[in-house]
């Protein structure tokens, strides 16, 4: 079968010039442009492709090592607990007027969240291991979502109100290089360590009983997902708010143009998100709203949430 990554890369220079011209303002780099369009151009709009960029490897790399080490085609960072555990850490500081320590906030939210699911059910082995996985996360999601609504409720003004419903929604909007920066070494890191992981996921899907017989140690696996898979989550979060369903979208679209190994499937899936959130913040820019721009973690959820509902309906029919 034919590498996805050659194609992914052609079609990222094909999509990161489109995100930079494209907009309410469009930019014609063969006309004369306004006085405003280098300010438009470098301090708007390439920060904003920037981040989606990173971002969009991060979640889509993080993704695809999860979908690895749990062994299902349905897991994603966000529907274990991870997003919301990191958002609630965002909400808190900005509700207690730290919002210099939003980064932190939201990284050690994402860590709590991993950190816990691993105690929870890390040692877990046999049939019921992903149910008792996918069960731990959405007690997590749970309570962080009741915890969410618990800080909006005692908002202490209205500013912090608008920032915490910016944060959930997910945004790239007024995005600037410092965001970008923010978000890539926590996000290079976390990547580094899932391909650290690969490895190990690879001989996982032979079985565990197998894999500690080539030489995999499940306890160093477990705390490379958790350290890898909560630095790319909570680098998101902080950026950019609650951004879901890319690590489950992009691995599900491109296992089939790999050889099936979680190796093989973490640089496409990365380089797949990257290209998914670009062309979607693409998209929001260009759709006319009233009120502004649709928020990007709103159209991907528009888009994710029909995809999970198919995969969940094909699954059970190959069940039946």
């Amino acid at each position: 079968m034919t590498r996805p990554v050659p194609l992914l890369l052609a079609a990222l220079a094909l999509a990161i010039p489109l995100s930079l011209l494209a907009g309410q303002v469009w930019l014609n780099p063969l006309a004369p442009q306004a006085p405003n369009a280098l300010t438009i151009l470098a301090q708007l709009r390439a920060p904003r492709a920037a981040l989606a960029l990173i971002i969009g490897a991060g979640l889509g790399g993080a993704g695809a090592a999860m979908q690895g080490y749990l062994r299902n085609p349905l897991a994603d960072p966000g529907l274990f607990g991870v997003a919301p555990t990191a958002a609630f850490g965002a909400v808190l500081s900005l509700a207690l007027g730290l919002g210099t320590l939003l980064p932190l906030a939201s990284l050690l939210g994402a860590a709590l969240a991993m950190t816990a699911l691993a105690l929870i059910a890390g040692n877990a082995s046999g049939p019921n291991s992903t149910t008792l996985f996918a069960l731990a996360g959405l007690m997590l999601a749970s309570l962080s979502g009741a915890l969410t609504s618990l800080v909006i409720s005692l908002a202490p003004n209205p500013f912090a109100l608008s920032e915490i419903v910016t944060w959930l929604m997910g945004s790239l909007e007024s995005r600037s290089w410092h965001d970008a920066a923010l978000a890539a070494p926590p996000t290079a890191l976390g990547l580094i360590l899932l391909a650290r992981a690969a490895p190990a996921l690879d001989a996982l899907t032979l079985g565990e009983e197998t894999a500690r017989s080539l030489g995999v140690d499940p306890t160093r696996l477990l705390w490379l997902m958790v350290l890898g898979t909560g630095l790319v989550v909570g680098a998101g979060v902080a950026a950019a708010g609650i951004i879901g369903f890319v690590g489950l979208v992009v691995p599900h679209l491109l296992r089939p143009y790999t050889d099936q190994r979680p190796s093989s499937l973490i640089l496409p899936s990365a380089l797949g998100g990257a290209l998914l959130l670009l062309l979607a913040d693409c998209l929001c820019r260009l759709l006319p709203l009233a009120g502004g721009e649709l928020r990007i973690g709103i159209a991907l959820s528009l888009i994710g949430a029909p995809f999970f509902l198919r995969l969940l309906l094909k699954l059970r029919s190959e069940l039946a």
